[in-house]
Protein backbone atom coordinates (compact mmCIF):
# COMPACT_ATOMS: atom_id res chain seq x y z
CA UNK A 1 0.00 0.00 0.00
CA UNK A 2 1.14 3.54 -0.55
CA UNK A 3 0.27 7.02 0.70
CA UNK A 4 0.62 10.07 -1.17
CA UNK A 5 2.90 12.70 1.05
CA UNK A 6 0.66 15.80 1.97
CA UNK A 7 -1.75 15.56 -1.24
CA UNK A 8 -1.66 16.13 -4.53
CA UNK A 9 0.52 18.86 -5.19
CA UNK A 10 1.37 20.67 -8.58
CA UNK A 11 -0.07 24.12 -10.32
CA UNK A 12 -3.52 23.43 -9.25
CA UNK A 13 -3.42 22.07 -5.79
CA UNK A 14 -1.06 23.29 -2.58
CA UNK A 15 0.49 21.07 -0.26
CA UNK A 16 -1.90 19.84 2.85
CA UNK A 17 -5.02 21.33 1.01
CA UNK A 18 -8.85 20.09 0.81
CA UNK A 19 -8.68 20.42 -3.08
CA UNK A 20 -5.04 18.23 -3.31
CA UNK A 21 -6.38 16.04 -0.31
CA UNK A 22 -10.22 15.53 -2.35
CA UNK A 23 -7.53 14.71 -5.99
CA UNK A 24 -5.82 12.55 -4.14
CA UNK A 25 -8.77 9.98 -2.89
CA UNK A 26 -10.37 10.82 -6.21
CA UNK A 27 -7.53 8.70 -7.36
CA UNK A 28 -7.53 6.20 -4.90
CA UNK A 29 -4.35 6.95 -2.65
CA UNK A 30 -4.12 7.22 0.51
CA UNK A 31 -2.59 10.33 2.35
CA UNK A 32 -0.26 11.58 4.79
CA UNK A 33 -0.72 14.95 6.28
CA UNK A 34 1.13 16.77 9.34
CA UNK A 35 -1.47 18.79 12.23
CA UNK A 36 -0.89 21.24 14.41
CA UNK A 37 -3.41 23.07 17.24
CA UNK A 38 -4.49 26.36 17.32
CA UNK A 39 -4.28 28.48 20.28
CA UNK A 40 -7.93 27.23 20.59
CA UNK A 41 -7.28 23.64 20.37
CA UNK A 42 -8.56 23.14 17.06
CA UNK A 43 -6.40 20.82 15.06
CA UNK A 44 -5.52 21.92 11.59
CA UNK A 45 -3.68 20.31 8.41
CA UNK A 46 -0.26 22.32 7.74
CA UNK A 47 3.52 21.05 8.15
CA UNK A 48 4.84 24.41 9.84
CA UNK A 49 5.24 25.73 12.60
CA UNK A 50 5.07 29.22 11.39
CA UNK A 51 2.51 30.64 8.72
CA UNK A 52 6.03 32.24 7.35
CA UNK A 53 7.09 29.79 4.32
CA UNK A 54 3.31 29.83 2.75
CA UNK A 55 1.80 32.79 3.99
CA UNK A 56 5.22 35.59 4.62
CA UNK A 57 3.52 35.87 8.19
CA UNK A 58 5.85 36.12 11.19
CA UNK A 59 3.27 33.43 12.77
CA UNK A 60 3.16 30.43 15.07
CA UNK A 61 0.12 28.19 14.30
CA UNK A 62 0.19 27.47 18.49
CA UNK A 63 -0.54 30.82 18.94
CA UNK A 64 -3.38 32.11 16.46
CA UNK A 65 -6.93 31.26 17.09
CA UNK A 66 -8.49 29.27 14.56
CA UNK A 67 -11.56 31.84 13.18
CA UNK A 68 -8.23 34.08 12.72
CA UNK A 69 -6.34 31.03 11.11
CA UNK A 70 -9.34 30.62 8.50
CA UNK A 71 -8.82 34.60 7.81
CA UNK A 72 -5.70 34.19 5.92
CA UNK A 73 -5.47 33.21 2.38
CA UNK A 74 -2.60 32.23 -0.37
CA UNK A 75 -4.04 32.09 -4.02
CA UNK A 76 -6.93 30.56 -2.50
CA UNK A 77 -5.28 28.38 -0.65
CA UNK A 78 -6.65 28.01 2.87
CA UNK A 79 -5.13 26.05 5.75
CA UNK A 80 -8.11 23.01 6.50
CA UNK A 81 -9.39 21.83 9.73
CA UNK A 82 -8.36 18.40 10.22
CA UNK A 83 -12.45 17.14 10.42
CA UNK A 84 -12.84 18.22 7.10
CA UNK A 85 -10.02 16.47 5.83
CA UNK A 86 -11.62 13.21 7.27
CA UNK A 87 -15.22 14.58 5.93
CA UNK A 88 -13.88 13.98 2.46
CA UNK A 89 -12.47 11.10 2.97
CA UNK A 90 -15.65 9.31 3.34
CA UNK A 91 -14.10 6.60 5.73
CA UNK A 92 -12.56 5.11 2.94
CA UNK A 93 -9.19 6.16 2.36
CA UNK A 94 -5.51 5.62 5.08
CA UNK A 95 -4.97 8.74 6.55
CA UNK A 96 -1.70 8.92 7.85
CA UNK A 97 -1.67 11.78 10.74
CA UNK A 98 1.86 13.18 11.63
CA UNK A 99 1.61 14.70 14.96
CA UNK A 100 4.05 17.97 14.50
CA UNK A 101 4.39 19.01 17.98
CA UNK A 102 4.38 17.64 21.38
CA UNK A 103 0.54 17.70 22.30
CA UNK A 104 -0.10 17.40 26.19
CA UNK A 105 -2.76 14.98 27.77
CA UNK A 106 -5.70 17.27 26.88
CA UNK A 107 -4.99 17.93 23.68
CA UNK A 108 -4.49 14.06 22.39
CA UNK A 109 -7.58 12.76 24.06
CA UNK A 110 -9.44 15.73 21.96
CA UNK A 111 -7.39 13.98 19.34
CA UNK A 112 -8.92 10.73 19.52
CA UNK A 113 -12.51 11.93 19.79
CA UNK A 114 -11.91 13.92 16.66
CA UNK A 115 -10.30 11.00 14.91
CA UNK A 116 -13.05 8.28 16.69
CA UNK A 117 -15.19 7.35 14.08
CA UNK A 118 -12.48 7.04 11.25
CA UNK A 119 -11.22 4.11 11.63
CA UNK A 120 -8.39 4.20 8.50
CA UNK A 121 -6.82 6.89 10.85
CA UNK A 122 -2.67 6.19 11.78
CA UNK A 123 -1.10 8.47 14.26
CA UNK A 124 1.76 9.49 13.48
CA UNK A 125 5.30 11.44 15.03
CA UNK A 126 8.80 11.88 15.32
CA UNK A 127 8.36 12.86 18.59
CA UNK A 128 7.27 9.43 20.00
CA UNK A 129 6.30 10.81 23.39
CA UNK A 130 2.84 11.55 21.03
CA UNK A 131 2.66 7.95 20.22
CA UNK A 132 3.47 6.25 24.05
CA UNK A 133 1.19 9.35 25.50
CA UNK A 134 -1.71 7.92 22.71
CA UNK A 135 -1.18 4.48 23.35
CA UNK A 136 -1.91 4.93 27.31
CA UNK A 137 -5.17 7.01 26.22
CA UNK A 138 -6.60 3.91 24.04
CA UNK A 139 -3.90 0.61 23.65
CA UNK A 140 -6.02 0.31 20.83
CA UNK A 141 -5.32 2.81 18.19
CA UNK A 142 -3.48 2.74 14.91
CA UNK A 143 -0.14 4.07 15.37
CA UNK A 144 3.29 4.80 13.56
CA UNK A 145 6.79 5.92 14.91
CA UNK A 146 8.91 7.96 12.69
CA UNK A 147 12.78 8.13 11.95
CA UNK A 148 14.64 10.12 10.34
CA UNK A 149 18.10 9.89 8.55
CA UNK A 150 19.75 10.18 11.45
CA UNK A 151 18.72 7.54 13.14
CA UNK A 152 19.95 4.99 14.45
CA UNK A 153 19.31 1.21 13.08
CA UNK A 154 19.55 0.30 16.63
CA UNK A 155 17.28 2.87 17.65
CA UNK A 156 14.90 1.59 15.61
CA UNK A 157 15.39 -2.19 15.95
CA UNK A 158 14.74 -1.44 19.74
CA UNK A 159 11.44 0.26 18.97
CA UNK A 160 10.22 -2.18 16.61
CA UNK A 161 9.89 -4.57 19.82
CA UNK A 162 6.71 -2.91 21.03
CA UNK A 163 3.54 -4.95 20.27
CA UNK A 164 2.43 -2.10 19.95
CA UNK A 165 3.17 0.45 17.29
CA UNK A 166 1.91 -0.91 13.91
CA UNK A 167 3.75 0.92 11.58
CA UNK A 168 7.61 2.28 11.38
CA UNK A 169 7.99 5.25 9.19
CA UNK A 170 11.62 5.36 8.07
CA UNK A 171 13.40 7.71 5.58
CA UNK A 172 14.19 5.79 2.16
CA UNK A 173 17.90 5.51 3.24
CA UNK A 174 16.80 2.57 5.21
CA UNK A 175 15.62 0.69 2.31
CA UNK A 176 18.69 -0.94 1.32
CA UNK A 177 19.48 -2.00 4.77
CA UNK A 178 19.05 -5.56 5.79
CA UNK A 179 18.84 -5.39 9.20
CA UNK A 180 15.39 -2.82 8.74
CA UNK A 181 13.90 -5.19 6.50
CA UNK A 182 13.93 -7.94 8.25
CA UNK A 183 11.52 -6.78 10.96
CA UNK A 184 8.55 -7.84 11.34
CA UNK A 185 6.59 -4.90 11.74
CA UNK A 186 4.83 -2.87 8.31
CA UNK A 187 7.04 -0.28 7.15
CA UNK A 188 6.37 2.68 4.70
CA UNK A 189 9.46 4.41 3.50
CA UNK A 190 9.40 8.64 2.92
CA UNK A 191 9.58 10.48 0.67
CA UNK A 192 10.24 8.72 -3.09
CA UNK A 193 10.11 12.33 -5.15
CA UNK A 194 11.02 10.86 -8.89
CA UNK A 195 9.31 7.96 -10.81
CA UNK A 196 12.28 6.20 -11.07
CA UNK A 197 12.79 5.76 -7.41
CA UNK A 198 9.04 4.55 -7.42
CA UNK A 199 9.03 1.70 -9.96
CA UNK A 200 12.11 0.83 -8.16
CA UNK A 201 10.99 0.13 -4.67
CA UNK A 202 7.16 0.28 -4.98
CA UNK A 203 6.67 -3.68 -5.91
CA UNK A 204 7.88 -4.75 -2.31
CA UNK A 205 7.79 -1.58 0.13
CA UNK A 206 4.84 0.44 1.35
CA UNK A 207 5.77 3.91 0.10
CA UNK A 208 5.02 7.72 1.06
CA UNK A 209 5.79 8.80 -2.17
CA UNK A 210 5.53 12.34 -4.03
CA UNK A 211 3.07 13.12 -6.85
CA UNK A 212 4.53 11.71 -10.23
Amino acid sequence: MHIIHRGIVNKSYKENCLESFRASFKKRFGIETDIHSTKDKKFVCFHDFTLKRIFKISKSIKNINYEDLKKIKNKNFQIPPLKEVLKISKKKFPIFIEIKPLFNKELLSNLIKETRSFKKCTFISFKHENIYNLLKLNSKLSVGLSFSNKSSIKSILKSSLNKKIKYLILDKKFLNSRRIQIIKKEKYYYTIKNKKEFLKYEKDNNLIFENL
